[in-house]
């Protein structure tokens, strides 16, 4: 964490000044109706005192099993409404997503250089504009387009696994997974070394914002803009570390679109969003927003993909009977020298469940990304004020017992109907999101989730890793903190179980030799033409 509340009260006689005058000049709104109910405030901070700050979502499943599905607290003189019900969540964020669509004012994204972020945008013209193109892309009959580009990152990953030097390098390999895959489908393919050094910033970036961007935190931009205004040294490496944000937005923005722009002038250029974008002439301001756009793509999946492949290698560590079944499924539905693939996948009901599974077990943005009303509304009786920050805490939306029977347990067939179908279509799992903001890169999150599970589990077998004594080296799921959760490393080993696929896996990576995948004309020129 980048500072604590504490430390707010520990900046000295100008801060704590301006703490009193700020609390003098707050008035409360009086409203018509009773709020939602929650936990008793203290005067201006609120309920900031009361919160796990590391890890708020459980703090806020807590007071929801003391104040109900629906609860208020405050923050600074902010209003927080916290949501521990999909049914909720679906009654207010869907039917009445007018009023639930736009996203509270986040100071602190601007100060790190991500107001650039299409996740993080207004509701508005701009938003409309980044969604259309996002819609163009990446919506169900486009991702079609992707499938055979998903196999062959897929096949690569499996034997990387295989022929790691140790089981610990998992998660480079699941990130280098996720970082080419989003890489091909946004920029194409950059020159040797720069989509490395892309992806190592990308990082960089990313764990800085998620360190300042939860709701909790942001509020005290909020309730006091003259933070912004006091030396560096009140808050440590906070403001370096926003300073560094800025600096690496601005190069991960401009450098990966102006490599595009030169591979097109000297024709090695393949097909990607920002390629396909910049063949046609467009103005300065269209560049801005493709510029944007294409960088709050490949932030938005690269990490959420990557947390959802190491929860899945942990579930089969921690669960070879969900492993064994799933491995069954597919040895019956495809043929024992044939890897599956997305054309497969009606006849692999159970890879799905599992997938399902995955996003239930742990939910990756445990607290979602927080939408605001845009006026005042009435729930249950209950009256939610106009700017009210909204959020749904996903984590109790997976801990519902009354939904989700014994919730910690890694558990598929809770997904499936009696006769082995799929209850729900995967999109609309919660942890997409919900309303106008649901994430519109649902489909090709799903398609390249899914074509790795399967490939894994048609090749090789995930089990514990055993120490130089041959002991088993217990695992436990044990999970970072921030905006995007994702498991601590741990041990597991790789061992092929099919060496037909495996054989035909690393012939096919040595005769295609790759390069990355040309995607089809439907991705072309005429998908742009909509911006302006």
């Amino acid at each position: 964490m980048l500072f604590e509340f504490t430390h707010l009260l520990a900046l000295g006689i100008p801060c704590i000044v301006a703490l009193v005058v700020a609390s003098g000049l707050t008035r409360r709104r009086i409203y018509p109706l009773p709020l939602p109910p929650g936990p008793r405030p203290l005067p201006f901070l609120g309920n900031a005192l009361q919160l796990d700050t590391k890890r708020p979502w459980l703090t806020y499943t807590a007071w929801g099993k003391s104040y109900g599905k629906i609860i208020h607290c405050r923050m600074l003189g902010i209003d927080l409404i916290i949501i521990n019900s999909e049914t909720i969540a679906r009654e207010l964020l869907d039917k009445r997503s007018a009023n639930y669509s736009t996203r509270p004012v986040i100071r602190t994204n601007e100060l790190v250089g991500m107001g650039f972020n299409t996740a993080l945008l207004p509701y508005g013209e701009t938003l409309r504009q980044h969604r259309k193109i996002f819609h163009q892309v990446l919506r169900a009959e486009v991702s079609v387009s992707y499938h055979e580009m998903c196999s062959r990152h897929a096949n690569e990953l499996v034997i990387n696994l295989l022929d790691a030097a140790s089981d610990l390098r998992q998660l480079e390999h699941t990130q280098a997974y996720t970082a080419s895959l989003i890489m091909a489908v946004t920029y194409g393919h950059l020159a040797d070394g720069h989509e490395e050094s892309f992806v190592t910033r990308t990082h960089e970036l990313f764990d800085i914002s998620i360190n300042v961007l939860s709701p909790e935190r942001a509020a005290m931009f909020t309730a006091f803009p003259i933070l912004e205004k006091l030396p560096f040294w009140c808050f440590g490496g906070a403001f370096a570390l926003m300073s560094r944000g800025r600096e690496l937005s601005q190069q991960l923005l401009n450098e990966p679109f102006s490599e595009v722009k030169a591979q097109i002038a000297n024709g090695t250029a393949s097909h990607s969003l920002v390629a396909d974008f910049l063949s046609e002439a467009h103005d300065d301001a269209d560049e801005d927003m493709m510029r944007d756009i294409a960088l709050s793509g490949y932030m938005a999946g690269i990490d959420t993909s990557t947390s959802a492949l190491q929860i899945f290698l942990l579930a089969m560590v921690l669960y070879p009977d969900v492993q064994a079944r799933a491995r069954t499924e597919i040895d019956r539905a495809v043929r024992h020298d044939r890897m599956p693939c997305l054309d497969d996948r009606a006849s692999l009901p159970y890879i799905d469940a599992i997938l399902r599974e995955v996003l239930r077990w742990y939910p990756l943005i445990p607290l979602g990304v927080p939408h605001a009303t845009s006026n005042d509304d009435v729930y249950g009786g209950y009256f939610i004020p106009k700017g009210a920050i909204v959020m749904v805490n996903q984590w109790a939306l997976s801990r519902d017992e009354d939904m989700f029977p014994d919730a910690s347990r890694f558990d598929p067939s809770r997904h499936l109907t009696a006769d082995g179908k799929l209850k729900d279509p995967f999109v609309n799992h919660f942890a997409f999101g919900h309303g106008r903001r649901i994430c519109p890169g649902r489909w090709f999150a799903e398609n390249s989730l899914w074509t790795a599970a399967a490939t894994i589990l048609a090749v090789m077998r995930i089990d514990h890793a055993k120490d130089s004594n041959g002991n088993r080296i217990e695992v436990k799921p044990e999970f970072t903190a921030g905006l995007v959760i994702q498991p601590q490393p741990f041990h597991c080993s790789f061992e092929s179980v099919n060496t037909v696929r495996e054989g035909h896996l690393r012939e096919m990576m040595e005769c295609t030799g790759w390069q990355g995948f040309e995607a089809s004309e439907s991705l072309s020129v005429s998908v742009w033409r909509g911006i302006g």
